[in-house]
């Protein structure tokens, strides 16, 4: 089988667009130019498309590493409202691609870098592509969602709700838990690797949150949230308790006994990735 990688613009993985401040932008949807990864050796990336969004852009996860364990990193569920997190991502594989041995033997990384593709696609200006992306002056809710309009970190199956909160407000989570195909495609790559623990990120609270759901916060959950807290110098908190929320992707996967951490970056704009960086050799240590 033939894996690939989409990419906008130009060579390479990633593409720059300008953007707020003095940040980047990268956006991956279906029916972009794509390129052929051509295996150099058995770690090469491969590329699986998991699922597909509500308007039909795929969401693609990809692996690197040959081990037997496995760690998933998952950036974007709240799409362009939390851009920066895809960005991470797109950052983390382009390391993993230019320092394949830093991937210990055991492990094999999996990251599925944008999870809400209709959430990036709604902010990106000039001919639905490409441009520039005015994060200031625009309504935070806008690209938060997904195309039917669901807070698709409402939507898993921990506590869930049809209605949830987010900063003060109702949002919907679906008529049912994994009624998005989004979350059914990040369901699903959890399934297909059994990981024995997930990162997600997101921006901007400047901490890194533990996940339970109803039996408390497991040890291996707080062992996750210590190392990777530490290493980046993100404050670690137990729980979020700034407003009720249900039906979260952390919780859900507390809920089948896998740890799972919710990285929140400090802002809407940098992805920090000195900081993350030591995070994940951190993880990497950890788990080999």
């Amino acid at each position: 089988m033939q894996y690939k990688k989409e990419i906008l613009v130009g060579a390479g993985v990633l593409v720059v667009l300008t953007a707020c401040v003095a940040g980047y932008f990268l956006v991956t949807q279906k029916n972009i130019e794509e390129v052929p990864i051509v295996p150099i050796a058995e770690e090469a990336v491969l590329s699986e498309v998991v699922g597909t969004s509500v308007q039909g852009r795929d969401i693609t996860a990809y692996h690197y590493g040959t081990g037997d364990t496995n760690l998933l990193f998952v950036g974007g569920i709240h799409g362009g409202y939390e851009w920066n997190s895809v960005l991470l991502a797109y950052r983390f594989m382009d390391y993993l691609e230019a320092n394949p041995d830093a991937i210990p033997d055991s492990l094999r990384i999996t990251i599925v870098p944008s999870a809400n593709p209709d959430g990036i696609y709604k902010v990106i200006q000039k001919e639905g592509r490409f441009g520039a992306i005015d994060v200031p002056n625009t309504d935070q809710s806008i690209g938060r969602f997904n195309a039917n309009g669901v807070d698709l970190n409402r939507n898993f199956a921990c506590k869930w709700k049809s209605t949830s909160m987010w900063r003060g407000k109702t949002v919907s989570a679906g008529t049912g838990a994994f009624s998005e195909p989004e979350a059914v495609a990040i369901r699903t790559v959890v399934e297909d690797t059994n990981p024995i623990a997930v990162v997600f990120w997101h921006s901007q609270s400047n901490a890194v949150y533990a996940s339970e759901c109803e039996n408390g916060i497991l040890p291996a959950t707080r062992t996750l949230m210590t190392t990777y807290a530490s290493a980046a110098g993100y404050p670690a908190v137990d729980t979020f308790d700034a407003y009720e929320i249900t039906g979260d992707a952390e919780g859900w996967l507390a809920s089948i006994g896998i740890p799972a951490i919710t990285v929140e970056l400090k802002t809407h704009e940098s992805i920090e990735w000195e900081r993350n960086l030591r995070a994940l050799q951190a993880l990497f240590a950890q788990y080999k």
